[in-house]
């Protein structure tokens, strides 16, 4: 069986355990005034499961499988993609989820801007760093001012 097909068969049995969690074990809990309400807790979990079964079963039964185009990624052929560059984009990521609030939202979110335009390529700091920068103040700005969530913006050692 192809490596596609067992990781749809990993997850077609996490999809039906989370839907067994859903339609049986979720609603025991609920209050007798919400047992009324047309939307429950479990819903959007139920809806998942079924969409995650559906999808899983597609992929176990082939339906998805076409002529393989030349631009269609093969397992096979592992080695030849950029693995390094997602790997390191991907530990990127946790290094910015663990460095936003010690360092602040401004000063990670634009290095981590800046470093994930170097791993994939971009050579130009002239554009990086500015682009970086407007647009880490512009998602800044509408969380804090528009939304009012407050995020801390620079490090704590700031008092900020």
């Amino acid at each position: 069986m192809a490596l596609d097909r067992w990781i749809a068969l990993v997850l077609l049995g996490i999809c039906v355990a989370y839907g067994y969690t859903a339609w049986f074990t979720m609603d025991d809990s609920l209050a007798p005034f919400m047992r009324r309400n047309p939307i429950w807790p479990s819903t959007f979990p139920k809806i998942l499961s079924v969409l995650g079964i559906v999808a899983s079963m597609i992929i176990l039964l082939g339906l998805e499988k076409g002529e393989q185009k030349p631009g269609d990624i093969d397992y096979r052929r592992l080695g030849e993609y950029k693995v390094g560059q997602a790997v390191a984009l991907l530990g990127l990521m946790v290094a910015y989820a663990l460095c936003l609030r010690p360092v602040g939202f401004i000063l990670s979110t634009a290095l981590f801007l800046i470093l994930g335009s170097v791993i994939l390529g971009e050579r130009k700091w002239h554009v990086m760093i500015p682009v970086a920068a407007v647009a880490t103040f512009a998602v800044w700005y509408l969380v804090q001012e528009v939304l009012g969530i407050y995020m801390r913006p620079l490090p704590g050692v700031f008092g900020v």
